[in-house]
């Protein structure tokens, strides 16, 4: 039996926001509140960048000190604002790693600073139509450099990069760097969404994931792994929903993450467009209550 949960890593896409939506249901809010008020620290861990992930939870009544990671974990504040850990790719690594993967697919990386030039790609139109909703989303922070190695100068080290393609290329794009000189100097996740033949392989820091964020945030909190639960749907959610002790996999996940999911005993949640993490959550929260917890 596992101990009531202390410490919730939810991911936002595809987990907690229903699909194509920029907006938290009401059951979903409503819960997250709850869990607040019952004593579990709720943690946001995504693949979003943090200027892309607060608008989507200010003004829901959620704690200031609510913890977000981002940029699939190279970086956590809270939702007010305030840093917890930040890691950096080395930007000899970005260069080489930009002239080693561009030829599959569009390229951009990402700094740790506000406004234009957070983003940064030396091809707007190929990436507006991979990912166009993302661009038009995202238009005030990019900046277009070409070459793009210009823009990764020493001393501007960049918190990730990403190359986003069709699957069978981004697959080949993760195998190319594994096998390259790049690869023990930069570490790579992969999310798919199969159904628009869409996939991105996140760049990271050597030793970044949300797993390795997640568990320094568990630490600094005094949380044990086992009363830990992280709730995901994708691929670069796997690392933390390994490392948990409570783990569930989300209804709209891929068949083949939901038979691994079943392979290692992680539960299943309904799925995002049926508010799965807020069933979750309300039956952590009833189990807490039962403890005395």
């Amino acid at each position: 039996m596992h101990p009531p949960v202390r410490l919730v890593a939810i991911d936002m896409d595809g987990t907690l926001l229903p699909t194509f939506a920029q907006e938290v249901s009401r059951r979903s809010v409503k819960a997250l509140r709850a869990a607040q008020d019952a004593g579990i620290t709720v943690a946001i861990a995504t693949g979003r960048r943090t200027a892309y992930t607060a608008p989507l939870l200010d003004g829901l009544g959620l704690r200031a000190d609510m913890p977000l990671i981002t940029s699939n974990g190279a970086v956590t504040r809270t939702l007010g604002g305030e840093p917890i850990d930040r890691r950096h790719m080395e930007s000899r690594v970005a260069r080489g790693v930009c002239g080693l993967l561009r030829g599959f697919g569009a390229m951009v990386f990402t700094f740790d600073r506000p406004g234009r030039g957070e983003l940064v790609l030396e091809d707007l139109e190929q990436a507006n139509g991979r990912i166009s909703l993302w661009v038009e989303a995202n238009r005030n922070a990019i900046e277009v450099v070409k070459p793009l190695e210009d823009a990764l100068i020493d001393g501007q080290d960049p918190i990730q990069g990403m190359v986003t393609g069709a699957l069978s290329k981004m697959r080949k794009a993760e195998e190319a760097l594994k096998a390259s000189e790049w690869g023990a100097s930069c570490a790579s996740m992969r999310t798919e969404y199969p159904s628009r033949d869409l996939s991105i392989v996140d760049l990271l820091p050597l030793g970044v994931s949300k797993a390795t964020a997640l568990e320094a945030l568990a630490a600094r909190l005094g949380v044990d792994r086992k009363e830990t639960m992280a709730i995901g749907d994708n691929w670069n959610d796997v690392g933390m929903l390994e490392w948990a002790g409570q783990s569930v996999m989300m209804g709209n996940a891929s068949l083949e993450l939901r038979t691994m999911a079943k392979m290692r005993g992680w539960k299943q949640a309904p799925p995002n467009d049926e508010d799965g993490v807020a069933a979750v959550l309300e039956k952590a929260i009833a189990r807490r209550k039962a403890a005395g917890a």
